[in-house]
């Protein structure tokens, strides 16, 4: 299945730059995740926050994907690292996962390299995000 464009609000961009230059002046953060991160961003189409769809996965959203190979599904929200906690379900956009999903839409698969081989995913639905409640669109 081909991937299709991944899609950050201009508000998320902006964020998500500004991490990005914060952790080149303190060195808190995981390099490999902040130029992933980088990378991720660099390859995204902004969109003004009021014009992103519904079903595209943006920073905060609560978002739910089933594991292609176990067919195990899970809910989760994307956050910013300092707000990290995966026992209550909340993910890094610096992680694997978290960066494999921002800006993607709903039915999309995505996959990522791990040490046991590669995890594949889909992206069955965006349970809540932001810019759909008129939040984060400034």
């Amino acid at each position: 299945m081909q991937q299709q464009t991944i899609r950050v609000t201009d508000f998320d961009s902006r964020r998500l730059q500004g991490l990005i230059r914060g952790s080149q002046v303190v060195d808190t953060l995981d390099a490999g995740s902040v130029d992933g991160l980088e990378r991720h961003l660099d390859e995204a189409e902004v969109t003004p926050a009021a014009h992103i769809g519904p079903d595209v996965v943006t920073m905060s959203s609560e978002v739910q994907v089933s594991d292609l190979d176990s067919g195990e599904t899970f809910d989760f929200q994307l956050v910013f690292p300092h707000l990290a906690d995966a026992p209550a379900g909340k993910i890094s956009v610096l992680a694997p996962l978290g960066m494999a999903v921002l800006g993607r839409s709903v039915g999309e698969m995505v996959s990522w390299q791990v040490p046991a081989g590669v995890r594949r995913l889909r992206v069955d639905h965006v349970l809540y995000q932001p810019e759909r409640e008129g939040r984060d669109i400034a």
